[in-house]
């Protein structure tokens, strides 16, 4: 993580002048039903302040326009669409894998059906971020090819995932069996130690005389958990390549990273016909020079799906940036975390701004905080890895909790199925939004009310429109069937 400190982060989401979706436009259309034949409406609902948190809501949002100074309009054009997204979740730590993997078969069950599945209050988490070996939450460091000093193994003989078969690979398969389409990707947060310049887990670089070696470790992580049953939908090169100070972790220059991708890691893909995404950076928004310099690589970028981002640093609005720059490459938002020391209204508010709303208004395909489960000390962590990282859930004393960020996710996961095309919709300062069209024909709209007071206004999409109204420092999720007409 990037120092692991939490400190705000002022984002302006409006000033990007690449989007269409964010000018501030007011209708002057007043749409009026042709009937007052109910349409379906949904409205779940997250209010601190009154302990309401992702609570499906009754008889608080009307059909109608309502012609008032009062009421501020969200235009939605379902002709001015974006990317499409592949979805929302969390990342499956180590340590969250023993969690869950510990606790009784009937409340394992219950967690993994609300966190997977789609029904009823179930919120359908649909993307994971697994590591390659340890990441900073696992009770130990390690690789999948652990050698003595002095020892190297080129072959990669000992090559083994026999650590991930104690509880993060029966996990996943636990939630496959609830939803065998979820999209899984994977991050290393270091090469095995013989490989790096320093022989050491922290920091240190990639030597160059492993490079093919290293590509040849990848393939074989994806391929070992095929047979495992569980398809690794991509990878991400290096996590946060800039923070070497993790444990583990691992610099890895941009350069580096670019050489790594065309002349090692892509042509082996596709020699050995891997269909695996390869995403860079995996790193904060503010060196968007990082992804931008390897996608300007015409070799490189033959083999890159896209660009990984966490926001440690930097202003969401900068993705647009890497967008503008190379607009056939995919954007996607992999890692944020939040501190045990944090709040829940604040942390509320900060992620559905930045990331529900600014991820997906700045072309990210997916929402993926960090991370799933943690015990109520925020264990497990390897010697120097994150002491706060505050799970989505926390499970102690043989049952679990749930935290801000199952709720915050849950806005989104929940209703915004993967494939479904992020649309337009005007946004303003008062009235941050964005706003989606599922496979279903589903318009699905989450809007922030950051104000002390309650706010009202209404959602238009060209010849239906809905009123309704926040509660003062909440969230709302809108779904509506936009395939029924008014009679």
């Amino acid at each position: 993580m990037f120092n692991r400190k939490y400190f705000p982060i002022q984002v302006i989401l409006y000033s990007n002048l690449f989007m269409l979706s964010f000018i501030s436009c007011k209708t002057d259309k007043v749409i009026t039903p042709k009937s007052q034949t109910k349409e379906p409406i949904e409205f779940w609902l997250t209010d601190a302040s009154n302990d309401i948190k992702f609570t499906k809501q009754s008889g608080k949002v009307n059909l109608g326009y309502i012609d008032n100074s009062e009421y501020e309009n969200i235009d939605i054009n379902l002709n001015g669409t974006y990317q499409t997204m592949d979805g929302f979740g969390f990342a499956l730590t180590g340590g969250s894998a023993y969690h869950i993997h510990n606790l009784p078969s009937n409340k394992k069950q219950r967690l993994l059906n609300e966190l997977f599945d789609t029904t009823s209050t179930n919120i359908g988490l649909s993307h994971l971020r697994v590591s390659i070996g340890a990441s900073d939450l696992d009770h130990s460091v390690f690789s999948y090819n652990d050698l003595g000093p002095d020892e190297t193994d080129l072959e990669l003989l000992n090559f083994s995932i026999e650590k991930d078969k104690e509880y993060l690979i029966p996990v996943i398969k636990n939630i496959l069996e609830i939803a065998p389409s979820i999209k899984i990707m994977a991050s290393p947060w270091s090469p095995p130690a013989w490989m790096k310049s320093n022989n050491s887990s922290i920091g240190g670089r990639l030597k160059s005389e492993y490079y093919d070696v290293y590509a040849d470790y990848l393939i074989k992580y994806i391929l070992s958990m095929k047979d495992e049953g569980i398809q690794i939908y991509s990878i991400t090169v290096q996590n946060e390549p800039l923070h070497p100070h993790n444990n583990p972790s691992m610099l890895m220059l941009a350069e580096e990273q670019a050489n790594f991708i065309k002349n090692h890691l892509g042509p082996k893909f596709e020699a050995n016909n891997i269909n695996t995404k390869i995403i860079i950076y995996d790193h904060n928004a503010d060196r968007t020079d990082y992804p931008i310099s390897i996608l300007n690589d015409e070799i490189a970028r033959q083999y890159i799906d896209g660009s990984a981002f966490h926001l440690y640093g930097g202003n969401i609005s900068d993705l647009s940036l890497v967008h503008s720059a190379h607009p056939d490459k995919h954007i996607y938002f992999t890692e944020q975390w939040i501190s045990s020391d944090g709040n829940f209204l604040d942390d509320l508010i900060w992620h559905t701004r930045n990331l529900l709303i600014g991820a997906t208004r700045n072309w990210s395909k997916t929402i993926i905080e960090w991370n799933l489960a943690s015990d109520e000390n925020q264990d497990p962590h390897t010697e120097g890895g994150c002491e706060k990282c505050l799970g989505a859930i926390t499970v102690s004393n043989n049952d679990y909790h749930k935290n801000t960020g199952f709720f915050i996710i849950a806005h989104i996961s929940k209703h915004v199925r993967p494939g479904s095309e992020r649309v337009y919709s005007s946004s303003s300062p008062d009235l941050p939004n964005a706003a989606f069209l599922t496979v279903q024909n589903e318009i699905v709209c989450i809007v922030l009310n950051e104000k002390n007071y309650k706010v009202k206004f209404n959602l238009v999409s060209n010849d239906r429109s809905i009123n309704a109204e926040l509660p003062s420092k909440s969230v709302g999720t809108f779904i509506w069937d936009y395939s029924q007409t008014l009679d």
